[in-house]
């Protein structure tokens, strides 16, 4: 593995403070390889066999029941993803494919469980951040049941535009996989759009414009212990 990809993936909080020693048992047997878009990389139900950290691209994590797909998170680097079922030996809740070309490091889920068996510093990492998930799936819990798709919607666009730091923005992913995050139909989503517009957002493309972003926020009523995932 290039000594660059090894520097990423030290600096992650998860492996900062942990033995050289370990470190590097954990380095011999990972390996790195870039993906080409829409390649899927693990299947919910099968075995977690390697620790995923994305080094360069993205990845859709998703769910399917009786016909249905959603999409349940969009993982960036640098960042691990299926921690919880590589440290439980538990079988994937969610598959993953990659949204553009992606460059990830695979680490064998045996010896992530080896390392953590002994090494105090690299399991109190993981401690904290399969805290942090659970938070954000709490958050996500929360988003959904206690508020409309209009308000779901509006709140989105506010984190998305304080990430952006701007009032016009991009969105990150197509409106399709948009919904699905948002527990709606594209249907729905194209009518909460419009919904919105007596707020300020105008939607042309995947481009978004927030001219009374006081006026949104009024309506979204914001709220840190559902909308700060860095908390």
């Amino acid at each position: 593995m290039p000594e660059t990809y090894r520097a990423e993936i030290r600096q992650l909080d998860l492996f900062a403070d942990m033995e050289d020693s370990n470190f590097e048992t954990l380095m011999r047997g990972t390996y790195v390889q870039t993906f080409p878009p829409r390649i899927d990389l693990i299947t919910e139900g099968d075995p977690s066999d390697f620790l995923h950290i994305v080094l360069s691209g993205s990845v859709d994590l998703f769910a399917c029941w009786n016909g249905r797909e959603t999409s349940m998170a969009t993982v960036r680097p640098v960042s691990t993803f299926i921690l919880a079922a590589t440290i439980r030996e538990a079988p994937n809740l969610m598959s993953a494919r990659t949204l553009e070309k992606s460059r990830i490091a695979l680490l064998p889920s045996e010896d992530v469980r080896a390392v953590f068996d002994t090494d105090g510093a690299f399991a109190r990492a993981i401690v904290r951040e399969l805290a942090q998930c659970y938070r954000t799936v709490v958050k996500n819990t929360k988003d959904l049941k206690l508020r409309t798709s209009l308000e779901r919607l509006a709140n989105y666009l506010i984190r998305h535009s304080a990430r952006a730091a701007s009032s016009e923005f991009e969105l990150n992913m197509e409106k399709r996989r948009l919904a699905a995050f948002l527990g709606m139909t594209p249907e729905n989503l194209s009518r909460a759009f419009k919904g919105l517009e007596p707020y300020g957002v105008k939607v042309s493309g995947s481009n978004i414009s927030i001219s009374d972003p006081d006026d949104l926020a009024r309506f979204a009523k914001p709220d840190l212990l559902i909308d700060d995932y860095s908390t």
